[in-house]
């Protein structure tokens, strides 16, 4: 196991999905997450049907700034068991989302809310999120939100207060390995849930380089 702090293996998400043959041969190769993004203006949003996927890889809708019931409506379409805020979505909103009727008879619908980073963060705005949701992601701050190809500075997560699981994402690819290795051996880790993937293994927005991602894949979970 590549991370001695932790109990488990690190959980893997591929996010940015949009074509049915490439999400298929991705799935074959058994991540945790698979993202689906629905940002209408994102190159990487999805329209098409999800079809039939393993039941071991949770399904995480992507929103930025959406109202509840768009979430609710993708959430119940799609069988989503997590959803992943990327806008400015505040406290109230995720405790309204959470506490939602139609969410909480879904069962357990994971939140994870998403903060971006570049070379420093305030980690104080987490404290009002703590209780109403599942999981942080820290991102990269840049012109979009997420799919942007380069990371921040993970020295950053050495100050990281809470011990709420986090998703690491942002720019993170192949060239990474060797900086990705020697992250998830520091104290700091111990409280990476998962690595997040998208635009460092693709070919075109929304479609994945397989061999890349199982590269990738099998270097984590040596």
């Amino acid at each position: 196991m590549i991370n001695s702090f932790k109990n488990q293996e690190i959980k893997i998400k591929v996010c940015g999905m949009k074509y049915a043959e490439n999400m298929e041969a991705v799935a074959q190769l058994g991540p945790d997450y698979l993202g689906f993004i629905f940002w209408e203006p994102s190159k990487r949003v999805f329209t098409g049907d999800l079809g039939r996927l393993p039941s071991s890889i949770k399904r995480v809708g992507v929103f930025v700034d959406a109202p509840i019931d768009e979430i609710i409506q993708k959430a119940l379409k799609f069988e989503l068991q997590a959803v992943q805020l990327h806008g400015t979505e505040s406290p109230k909103f995720c405790k309204d989302l959470k506490e939602n009727h139609t969410i909480q008879q879904l069962g357990n619908l994971e939140i994870i809310k998403v903060f971006s980073i570049k070379d420093d963060f305030d980690f104080s705005v987490l404290a009002e999120y703590e209780a109403v949701c599942d999981y942080y992601l820290f991102d990269t701050k840049g012109q979009l939100p997420g799919g942007n190809g380069y990371t921040f500075s993970w020295e950053v997560l050495k100050y990281y207060p809470s011990t709420k699981p986090f998703f690491l994402s942002g720019g993170i690819g192949l060239e990474e390995l060797d900086k990705l290795a020697t992250f998830l051996q520091r104290p700091e880790s111990q409280f990476c849930h998962a690595i997040d993937v998208n635009s460092r293994f693709e070919v075109e927005p929304g479609r994945k380089q397989i061999e890349k991602l199982k590269i990738f894949m099998q270097f984590l979970r040596k």
